[in-house]
């Protein structure tokens, strides 16, 4: 039988690579994809074996890159999973966002996720596989970076536009909107900031932020049988940011048990 394949962008940051190591637990191979060639292939050397983990360099902005991506995705057996995470944000306000950064975040951040799934279509088709979309819930509100946000917000769209369009077909999609994960990018700001973790918590309802882990445990249900028959939704794993703050809550209804 051939191998079931699932591939995973931005594979060598810290949600990738939680990704990555969850899918191995129902794919026979994860095809590592990043811009980054050498961080992929230590990340696929750290998570197990090569015939397991397959480092690939690519600029997934790049329509040829693409291309290779999914001849590389073909050689490794049958894709059933495409997790289309790999993103960045640049200007933090709508006032510091040039012209270019507005075009490279969409780029990045909502065309390549476009172009990905139109390389391996075909593929997802013959194995009525899964497509998963990394989002955030810079997307369904304010919360800065806006042209990282807006091409968020399109990147839902697009993930409603293939599970309608493409549902015919046997393909799901779905995406992931986490809220403030715990990566090396924030410990960054927390070795300027100590206290940047304790005042980020208290707008959410668990009082702690998110683990790559939790990213990763949603993407594998997503693309697993169990949610069969889920399709063109987006699951926010932002523990309770977009329900409502608690802070808030008080204010308006001065009440001790917010």
């Amino acid at each position: 039988m051939s191998r079931s394949v699932a591939i995973v962008t931005g594979a060598a940051g810290d949600i990738g690579r939680a990704i990555a190591k969850r899918l191995a637990d129902d794919h026979d191979v994860i095809l590592l994809v990043d811009i980054d060639g050498a961080a992929a292939q230590k990340t696929a050397e750290a998570l197990g074996t090569a015939e397991r983990f397959v480092a690939f360099k690519a600029d997934i902005t790049s329509e040829a890159d693409t291309a290779e991506m999914a001849k590389a995705t073909a050689r490794l057996g049958t894709l059933r999973t495409l997790v289309n995470n790999a993103g960045a944000a640049r200007a933090v306000s709508l006032h510091d966002t040039t012209p270019e950064i507005w075009r490279a975040d969409n780029a990045l951040n909502l065309e390549a996720a476009f172009l990905c799934f139109r390389a391996v279509e075909d593929m997802l088709k013959a194995s009525k596989g899964s497509l998963v979309n990394i989002a955030s819930v810079n997307g369904l509100a304010v919360f800065g970076h806006p042209a990282y946000s807006a091409a968020k917000a399109g990147l839902l769209h697009f993930t409603r536009l293939v599970a309608v369009e493409y549902g015919k077909f046997g393909i799901r999609a779905n995406a992931v909107a986490p809220g403030t994960v715990r990566t090396q990018a924030w410990e960054k700001r927390a070795a300027a900031n100590p206290n940047v973790f304790e005042e980020a918590k208290r707008w959410y309802a668990l009082q702690r932020v998110v683990d790559p882990v939790d990213v990763a445990n949603a993407v594998s249900f997503l693309a697993s049988p169990l949610a069969a028959a889920i399709t063109g939704v987006c699951l926010p794993v932002d523990c309770g940011l977009t329900a409502g703050q608690a802070e808030l809550a008080h204010t308006f209804s001065q009440s001790d048990h917010y």
